[in-house]
């Protein structure tokens, strides 16, 4: 099959409207903005953009008071204005942005917000670590894969590039 007639077909079975980027401002969730962008200007949609911010984790002897959940305003400003500098370093293109930042466990945000916000397609950068560190710290990614109410695009690091 000759890829213009693979590309013509991509619209029958894929049709977004509205694409959810999770971001940790890493090189690769910039690398997943980049081919949600490629996604947006083929399918003219909405990018909504999403940073979590994990709570503070207890630490043994601490106050069961303390709330971890409570996150310092300065951090959700931070958030905020990156993922606003992400957007507008791309206004060129025709793309419309929406700017989400949350707080709580990312893997569970994610798919809550994907689930509120009606995304078509979640576009997220799995950061390939294997072995023990994979089994320690787990995989967001392989996470959201499982749990989301919606197709997930998965970027690895050794990932293919379109031209």
């Amino acid at each position: 099959m000759e890829s213009e007639g693979v590309v013509e077909l991509i619209p029958q079975i894929l049709n977004p409207k509205k694409i959810l980027v999770p971001v940790d401002f890493s090189p690769m969730s910039k690398k997943a903005f980049d081919y949600a962008l490629r996604f947006a200007e083929r399918f003219c949609c909405e990018i909504v953009l999403l940073h979590v911010i994990e709570p503070i984790e207890a630490i043994a002897g601490t106050p069961l008071a303390v709330d971890i959940f409570a996150q310092p305003k300065e951090d959700l400003t931070a958030a905020k204005a990156q993922l606003a500098s992400l957007a507008t370093s791309s206004r060129h293109r025709r793309t419309s942005f929406k700017s989400v930042v949350r707080t709580g466990h990312a893997p569970n945000e994610i798919t809550k917000a994907a689930r509120e916000l009606n995304v078509d397609l979640i576009v997220i950068a799995a950061h390939g670590y294997t072995s023990w560190r994979h089994l320690c710290i787990g995989s967001t990614a392989e996470r959201i894969v499982r749990t989301a109410p919606c197709p997930v695009l998965a970027l690895r690091e050794k990932e293919h590039e379109f031209c």
